[in-house]
């Protein structure tokens, strides 16, 4: 069976590497540092979801989210924003950018998982 494809975008490169412990057996991933870097490989490589951190340099994670589902070629991709930014206000600025998901760190890794197979399942 065919492993979901999720693309990782964090400034942090610990994050991926522990997402890629627990991960790393049951899903392919893939990890950028930065928005801009993500919207280049969603195009190219088209993964089947995106865990997408909020707070980084540049083109932070809501405006990336926005240009990702604004993007014929990217708009039907989920998107699980993952941030440390736990506010009511972060989590509508979320939605409202576009995402389908969005999860506060630290989060449970059992929750995470089905989300991610919530939003991929349906759609193999």
């Amino acid at each position: 069976m065919k492993k979901i494809k999720i693309l990782l975008v964090d400034d942090e490169e610990f994050n991926f590497e522990m997402l890629a412990l627990s991960l790393g057996e049951r899903f392919e991933l893939c990890y950028v540092s930065s928005g801009q870097k993500a919207l280049q490989k969603t195009i190219v490589n088209k993964p089947d979801i995106l865990l997408l951190d909020v707070c980084m340099p540049g083109i932070d994670g809501y405006d990336t989210c926005r240009l990702l589902k604004n993007t014929p070629e990217t708009s039907q991709i989920p998107v699980i924003m993952l941030s440390g930014l736990e506010a009511e206000t972060d989590k509508k600025e979320g939605f409202a950018a576009g995402c389908d998901d969005y999860v506060t760190k630290p989060f449970d890794m059992t929750e995470l998982i089905e989300k991610i197979e919530r939003y991929t399942v349906k759609k193999k």
